[in-house]
C-alpha cells in the first residue's frame, strides 16, 4: 500500500498541536482565580516603647488567628486580603523585676497584600511554591486595665515569606512568617504625646489553603 508524503509531512505536526491542545486545556481548567486560607498561628510583639534605664512597654505573645483571601491578577502574582485576631496582657519591662502585667490587649490585624509566587520545587517528591508577600494595614488595640479602657488604631507595613505544600488537587498546607512594621500611637490611646519607636512584631501561621 502506498502511502501519501503529504500524510507522512502532516501526521507529526497534527500530533504536536493535539499534544499542545491537550496541555493548554489541562493548565485552563487547573488554573484557579480565587483562594481562602484559615489559619491560626503565634505572634510575638516588639517593644513599642523604650525608656530609661532598660523600661520597655510591648505586648506578650499570643495565639493568633485568622484567615487569608487570595485574588489571582496574572500567573505568579495575587492580591491578598488578611484578617487575624491576637490578644495578651500589655508588659512593662522595669528593672530588676522582669515584665509586669499592666493591663490586657486584644488586636485586630487587617492588610492588603501582593504574593509573588516562586518557581515551584520538589522536595522528597512533594511539591511546594516558595512565596513573598508585602503590603500595608493596620493594627487596631483594644486595651483594658480595671476601670481604664481605651483603643487605638495604628498603621503597619509588612513583609512576609513562606510555601505552599501540596496536599492534593486545590489544597494546599500553608506557612507563612510576617513581619508587621508600625508605631503605637501613644497620643490617640492616652492623649500623651509620647514618642513611640519603630516595633517589629511577628506573626508565624499554618493554615490550608482552598483553591477555587
Amino acid at each position: 500500500m502506498r502511502i501519501d508524503n503529504r500524510f507522512i509531512r502532516v501526521a507529526p505536526l497534527a500530533a504536536i498541536l493535539t499534544i499542545s491542545s491537550a496541555s493548554a486545556a489541562q493548565v485552563s481548567t487547573t488554573h484557579t482565580v480565587f483562594h481562602v486560607t484559615p489559619y491560626a498561628g503565634y505572634m510575638v510583639f516588639g517593644d513599642y516603647l523604650k525608656g530609661p534605664l532598660g523600661t520597655t512597654l510591648s505586648n506578650a505573645p499570643g495565639a493568633l488567628y485568622g484567615a487569608q483571601l487570595g485574588m489571582a491578577i496574572v500567573p505568579g502574582m495575587s492580591i491578598i486580603g488578611n484578617i487575624g485576631y491576637t490578644s495578651g496582657d500589655v508588659r512593662a519591662g522595669l528593672p530588676f523585676l522582669g515584665g509586669v502585667s499592666v493591663g490586657t490587649s486584644s488586636m485586630l490585624i487587617y492588610d492588603a497584600d501582593l504574593q509573588l509566587d516562586l518557581p515551584m520545587a520538589k522536595a522528597s517528591a512533594i511539591a511546594f511554591v516558595p512565596f513573598l508577600q508585602g503590603g500595608v494595614g493596620a493594627i487596631r488595640y483594644n486595651i483594658a486595665e480595671s476601670v481604664f479602657h481605651t483603643t487605638a488604631t495604628n498603621v503597619a507595613a509588612n513583609l512576609g515569606a513562606g510555601a505552599d505544600v501540596g496536599l492534593g488537587r486545590g489544597v494546599a498546607l500553608r506557612l507563612l512568617a510576617k513581619d508587621y512594621i508600625g508605631k503605637f500611637d501613644f497620643k490617640e490611646a492616652t492623649s500623651f504625646d509620647l514618642t513611640s519607636q519603630t516595633a517589629h512584631s511577628w506573626a508565624f501561621s499554618a493554615g490550608v489553603r482552598l483553591d477555587f
